[in-house]
């Protein structure tokens, strides 16, 4: 398994990227996980639904299978967040994992910039940052930049940039930061 995460303000399209790179890169032969961190309270089951009157009644997980799929659900209630590490020890075999999110982490990650959003970029400050999808050029970041519209290109760098997960793993170890 090889990692890369896709960094960027809120505004600058890191999940229609995703959308559009994901298709991409199974095309190109890869199994891809994603992990995304939020920023708040969410939830991926219903008011009325078992597993969430399971939730509500105080079970620390629900796992809920069907023919089709399985999902785990942990309350952590009180609880430290879980870490960037915490999280990848917990996905299964594939070829590439896509990180949306967690900035402040120190994996790998390719900047995702649009220039209409009005912010500094954030390559210029984390040293993580190997790449740019940008729609603005940059041509003294010392770093590959591509067009954000290029997705060919932009599973060109994926593919080439994602490091090992045992690196990350190494790296990322008790960071506990999230963004």
């Amino acid at each position: 398994m090889r990692v890369i995460g896709l960094a960027g303000w809120s505004g600058a399209g890191k999940t229609t990227l995703l959308a559009k790179l994901i298709p991409a890169l199974i095309e190109r032969g890869f199994t891809v996980s994603t992990i995304k961190h939020a920023h708040h309270a969410f939830d991926v089951d219903q008011p009325g639904k078992d597993s969430h009157r399971h939730r509500q009644a105080g079970a620390s997980e629900v796992l809920i299978s069907s023919a089709a799929r399985w999902v785990q659900m942990h309350e952590v209630r009180d609880g430290a967040e879980a870490t960037l590490a915490d999280l990848l020890r917990r996905l299964g075999p594939c070829d590439l994992v896509l990180v949306e999110g967690f900035k402040r982490e120190g994996h790998l990650k390719l900047e995702v910039y649009r220039e209409a959003n009005g912010r500094p970029p954030l390559h210029e400050e984390d040293s993580g940052i190997v790449a740019i999808a940008s729609d603005r050029a940059f041509p003294d970041a010392g770093i590959p930049v591509v067009d954000l519209d290029d997705v060919a290109a932009i599973a060109d760098l994926v593919a080439s940039l994602a490091e090992p997960i045992d690196a990350v793993l190494n790296r990322v170890e008790g960071d506990g930061t999230a963004d």
